[in-house]
């Protein structure tokens, strides 16, 4: 999902660090990397799977326990533009250490919450991590590639989140149901003190990968169209969320079958995500605004047919595949704007746009608990979903649409990895 917010700001750290690593230490230190975002992964999107286990076990109605979810979605969309700033100066080494011993203490804190308030402070800790390990993961994968190649590098990285979306979510859900919730993040502790270890060994210590001030990013905050952006990225985005916290509601509740189908939902929803990335960033490299305008129209129809049909699992599989690839269509187009609109913040652009996806997180979960708390139904979210991506496209034709009008990519901006 996030590997084109980075695509800039890897970009920018080429200029930076123009250094590279040796040859034969590439691999290993771009292993370290995905390692620490499949495990980020693995957390965020399993938490989705689990969420009716851990409301039953900590007395909570289903659309209550979501706010566990919502926390950490809060977690990014604070964490990540305040840890950006906070931590420009460091070493990028020690922030992505120091970063993943933070990501430990908030998995090990939720693996022993004994009640809903205690695992959602415990989810917004962890969720403070992420944003800030992907800047700097992306800081290190430009280095390890050398220049030209950071988009490429970054890339390679955020294979671990595919991975996660796929595999690790899926599993981490299966676990869960098999041996307690709480066995999840368990798991992705021990996966995250993995990754740390391997980013002890392999990436080394260099003033290559040394810190430097982002005051002048800063300055990209007064403009209105930045905001304008986000704001539609948070809106449209938010459907996914609306169906992928719900999808074990889904599962047992609307079409009534076994909750061993939760993974295998889990698992077509990230394939689905997967397709529409590797679309969106071709669309993205051609046509300036064409990959949000159709992944959003796309992604409107995919949840009326859940809404309407989604009771006969035959349906709902295609329909979640659907909305994951449509909905993240357009994600690369979001980058290709923001940056647009702040050429000079590339850094700030990319902390920002992670921040909008997961307020999108936040409210796409927080839209689907309304519509099921007044007892609309299971697949109800879908509506939710999809009156939140019509009024990030309505928005988007108010704004975007009227600065300028669409033209190819390469006239604005640089083609996304």
């Amino acid at each position: 999902m996030h590997e084109q917010a980075y695509n800039a700001q890897c970009r920018a750290e080429e200029k930076r660090h123009p250094a590279q690593a040796p040859k034969q230490r590439d691999a290993l230190i771009l292993f370290a990397l995905a390692l620490g975002t499949f495990a980020i992964g693995s957390g965020e999107f399993g938490s989705n799977g689990i969420v009716q286990l851990f409301a039953a076990d900590l007395d909570a109605s289903v659309p209550t326990a979501t706010n566990a979810i919502t926390a950490y979605a809060l977690g990014v969309v604070i964490g990540s533009p305040a840890l950006t700033i906070a931590a420009a100066r460091l070493n990028r080494r020690t922030l992505l250490l120091g970063l993943v011993g933070l990501f430990i203490v908030g998995n090990l804190l939720s693996a022993a919450a004994s009640d809903l308030g205690v695992l959602v402070v415990a989810r917004f800790i962890t969720g403070t991590v992420q944003g800030a390990f992907f800047g700097a993961g992306a800081v290190v994968a430009a280095y390890a590639y050398g220049p030209g190649k950071g988009g490429k590098a970054f890339a390679t990285v955020m294979a671990g989140l595919t991975i996660a979306t796929i595999f690790g979510a899926p599993v981490g859900t299966f676990i869960g149901q098999q041996v307690g919730w709480q066995a999840l993040y368990l798991v992705v502790s021990m996966v995250g003190l993995l990754a740390g270890a391997a980013i002890w060994v392999f990436v080394p210590r260099t003033s290559a990968l040394a810190g430097g001030s982002i005051m002048q990013e800063l300055g990209a905050l007064r403009r209105p169209m930045v905001w304008a952006t986000m704001a539609i990225a948070a809106l449209g985005i938010s459907s996914i969320f609306a169906v992928y916290t719900f999808i074990g509601p889904y599962i047992t509740d609307a079409v009534a079958v076994d909750e061993a189908w939760i993974p295998v939902a889990l698992a077509v929803f990230g394939v689905g995500m997967a397709l529409g990335n590797w679309v969106g960033g071709h669309l993205a490299d051609r046509y300036e605004y064409r990959g949000l305008i159709l992944g959003y129209a796309v992604v409107l129809v995919f949840l009326t047919i859940i809404a309407v049909g989604g009771e006969n699992l035959g349906v709902l599989l295609p329909c979640l595949l659907g909305v994951g690839a449509s909905t993240m269509m357009a994600i690369p187009t979001i980058q290709v704007l923001l940056t647009r609109y702040a050429p000079e913040a590339s850094t700030l652009m990319g902390a920002m746009n992670l921040a909008s996806l997961n307020l999108a997180n936040a409210i796409g979960a927080i839209g689907g608990a309304l519509v099921l708390s007044a007892g609309w139904g299971a697949l109800s979210t879908a509506w939710a979903g999809l009156a939140l991506t019509a009024a990030g496209l309505l928005l988007f034709s108010a704004t975007v649409l009227r600065v300028a009008p669409p033209q190819p990519l390469a006239a604005t901006a640089p083609a996304a990895a």
